[in-house]
């Protein structure tokens, strides 16, 4: 008897046999930010509702040769879920991007392509969008932030989009408790 040999599938790749079972289904999970398989299949915990209902979203991305990385680009492709809800992709939502890469060429062409895709969903990009060259030492071993211009850039996105959310909103982010 011939044994055949069994390849696991590449990552990101979705065997034909199954994708025509209907087996699988790629899927962005919120909660971890990560991709997470459960029974086989790839799911999602509540990521569109969050975006859905969410008044203001922040996408930070690591520039992969100097462009958003695949899981990043993978989980704002799934915006188009909410192609027929009342608001539909980000229409009107203020989105913060930042973009982390190892010197500044893929730092700056990372964050180019991120607010290219938030234009292309209809989303607000904040006017500043975060920079942040890893090639600097950015935070200490506790996550606290040591570059001093980091956090400007850091800081000014989170105002940015948390003003502009208020503006949005009938009643103002106050009301909400934020």
């Amino acid at each position: 008897a011939r044994h055949r040999r069994r390849h696991a599938p590449r990552a990101g790749r979705i065997p034909r046999r199954a994708a025509a079972r209907g087996a699988w289904r790629q899927r962005w999970r919120a909660a971890g930010g990560g991709w997470r398989i459960n029974g086989g299949k790839y799911w999602t915990s509540g990521a569109d509702e969050a975006v859905r209902e969410a008044d203001a979203v922040i996408v930070a991305s690591p520039g992969y040769h100097g462009a958003i990385s695949g899981m990043i680009k993978n989980a704002l492709d799934y915006i188009e879920d909410l192609r027929d809800a009342e608001r539909p992709y980000l229409d009107g939502v203020p989105v913060g991007c930042v973009a982390v890469a190892y010197g500044w060429q893929a730092t700056v062409s990372t964050l180019a392509g991120l607010r290219a895709t938030v234009h292309a969903l209809r989303g607000w990009p904040s006017p500043l969008g975060a920079a942040i060259n890893a090639s600097n030492r950015v935070f200490d071993e506790n996550g606290e932030c040591v570059d001093d211009q980091t956090r400007f850039q850091l800081e000014t996105v989170a105002r940015q989009v948390v003003a502009f959310a208020e503006r949005q909103s009938p009643m103002g982010l106050a009301a909400t408790g934020l």
